[in-house]
């Protein structure tokens, strides 16, 4: 319901058609359908008493569940991103981050998210399942799976690696060198009042990205060795449910545009009510 009303009021409110607003908006829609993926099927599990999944039903919660969450990665790159211009190169923002480029910055992030889980998917389609066939985990995720294997998982974990480093590492190296270019901006602002604005655009962001970014990489870029897979299902449901319910509301209530835009509706709304009656 969250992201459903940021995609909603972003869509309403005039004053929220900007390029900060469209990728937030992206990302609710990213966060929308990522725990889409997740939560129903989980919640289903736990008042049924025997939580059953299809061969199909878990390649397709993998499929949908990847590429939600590579997008989701490079969403909050093109955010860091977003900010960065925004606070450093203020004159020339909107000309860097016109409509095209705002647009074409989305469409890579999804072209990103459908490359990795194709690869990702074709590759777990090729192992051959044989062992007892409980999956440890709340949803079909790669290495609860490929424990589950009988054939060589080398391939597998070869490419989970690689493209586990170009969707974390690669994004988390971006937002890095935003916000290194972000505080060399605010450091050189005399202004008090225009440097604590600055900053309240950059808070919102730097409160999610801290706890997305380091739950994915205690599951996805540990040591086979080391990994637990109990410790593994407690970060992934930081990553794949709490990050995504509390987007909207750290975005939300920490930011002013956002509550000013929702309160215009709610008096409109209530003066054409009222009109009504």
């Amino acid at each position: 319901m969250g992201n459903l009303g940021m995609i909603t009021l972003s869509g309403l409110s005039s004053h929220l058609h900007d390029p900060m607003y469209y990728f937030l908006s992206s990302l609710s829609f990213v966060d929308l359908c990522y725990s889409t993926v997740i939560t129903p099927k989980m919640l289903v599990n736990f008042v049924t008493e025997k939580n059953i999944i299809s061969y199909h039903e878990c390649m397709a919660q993998l499929y949908f569940f990847l590429v939600f969450g590579i997008a989701e990665c490079h969403m909050l790159a093109v955010m860091a991103y977003d900010h960065c211009v925004a606070i450093c190169n203020p004159l020339l923002y909107n000309v860097t981050m016109s409509y095209q480029v705002c647009s074409w910055l989305a469409v890579e992030v999804y072209m990103l998210g459908l490359i990795g889980v194709t690869v990702h998917t074709g590759c777990m389609l090729r192992v051959i399942f044989c062992k007892a066939k409980i999956i440890n985990h709340y949803i079909c995720d790669l290495f609860p799976l490929l424990e589950l294997s009988c054939s060589s998982t080398y391939a597998n974990e070869l490419v989970l690696l690689c493209f586990s480093g170009l969707d974390i590492f690669g994004p988390g190296l971006t937002i890095l060198g935003s916000y290194i270019s972000i505080a060399a901006s605010i450091l050189q602002i005399c202004s008090t009042a225009r440097r604590s604005k600055a900053f309240s655009t950059c808070c919102s962001h730097i409160s999610a990205v801290p706890i997305f970014y380091g739950a994915l990489a205690i599951m996805y870029l540990q040591p086979s060795k080391v990994r637990s897979m109990d410790q593994g299902k407690v970060s992934s449901v930081f990553y794949t449910i709490i990050v995504p319910m509390l987007n909207p509301l750290i975005y939300s209530l920490r930011n002013k545009d956002v509550k000013v835009a929702l309160n215009k509706i709610i008096e409109k709304r209530l003066f054409c009510f009222h009109r009504d009656l």
